[in-house]
């Protein structure tokens, strides 16, 4: 069976190594155009494109889909499957309508739970405790088609989104094997999702970044974690702007107002949060300054309490 691989970051490149480690036909590899990067502005290609260029496999990366442009390569290419792993782009009818045996997707989340761009992020800042990977026929909507197969895992109470990202890439990639597997061999399940109980995953913005105090201990905690590898959360602590990289409950209650600073020590940043809990801040960056302990910045910076 020809498979198209449609993808651009390493999430999406887990999948396609996948596919190409267990022998599938994958006569074509479509990716996000190069994007410059860092102050030189030099031209980066994506993860799923270096994977792609190492393996031998052609390298498509057209700036639209809906022009038309993309059509004729993947006409020629005449794939019987398209696999889609966060692509970025929502395909059109057309490409839809194209393969044989349809288009299908990998998705971080559980579906119909965090249909979007940041189901992974999303689920660690909403402090649940299971997400995991689907996969699914893509329709004109996103994430909207039927599904087929689903895996989950617990998430780490002080587990980053970056981390979850690394665990569930592999767990994306294995069940994507077994999706086109059956596929092929004609029996793979097709369930419609239950659209009343879909919840939506928006990208996260810097906007989202400052902590809000006034939120219960737990929430905070979710929200530090949550919000790396980026934009990181922030605070303003003592007068001073940080990001914010890694946090404890304290499990000692407090009167004080949410955001004061109870304690500062060789332990850490003691910070009062609602409902009369508090967080011992562990790990954290002064702007224009480097990642460290918390405790180890108190050294060179006393914090008045």
């Amino acid at each position: 069976m020809k498979i198209v691989f449609m993808g651009t970051p390493d999430f999406a490149a887990c999948s396609l190594q996948k596919l190409i480690d267990e022998g599938f036909d994958v006569s074509g590899v479509f990716c996000q155009p190069d994007k410059p990067r860092d102050r030189g502005h030099k031209l980066v290609p994506c993860a799923v494109k270096q994977t792609a260029l190492a393996a031998g496999l052609p390298v498509y990366q057209p700036e639209k889909l809906r022009d038309g442009t993309a059509l004729q390569p993947l006409r020629g290419l005449a794939p019987e499957l398209i696999v889609v792993v966060a692509y970025g782009r929502i395909l059109p009818e057309d490409i839809l309508a194209l393969p044989k045996y349809g288009c299908v997707n990998v998705h971080g989340s559980l579906l119909p739970k965090y249909r979007g761009s940041a189901p992974i992020q999303r689920a660690v800042l909403s402090g649940d405790a299971v997400t995991g990977v689907t996969t699914m026929y893509l329709s004109a909507s996103m994430d909207e088609g039927d599904t087929i197969y689903s895996e989950e895992t617990a998430i780490g109470e002080t587990e980053t989104s970056g981390q979850l990202f690394d665990r569930l890439a592999p767990m994306g990639a294995e069940l994507l094997v077994r999706t086109v597997r059956a596929i092929e061999a004609g029996t793979a399940p097709r369930m419609p999702q239950d659209h009343s109980r879909a919840t939506y995953a928006p990208p996260l913005s810097r906007e989202e970044s400052p902590v809000d105090w006034t939120q219960p201990a737990r929430m905070v905690l979710k929200h530090i974690y949550g919000m790396q590898p980026w934009p990181c959360a922030t605070a303003d602590l003592g007068g001073t702007n940080f990001k914010l990289f890694a946090a404890a409950y304290t499990y000692r209650p407090t009167s004080k107002a949410p955001g004061t600073v109870l304690a500062a020590g060789k332990a850490g940043i003691e910070v009062a949060c609602g409902g009369g809990e508090s967080i011992l801040i562990t790990e954290l960056q002064a702007a224009g300054g480097k990642r460290m302990s918390a405790g180890a910045y108190l050294l060179g910076h006393p914090m008045e309490v």
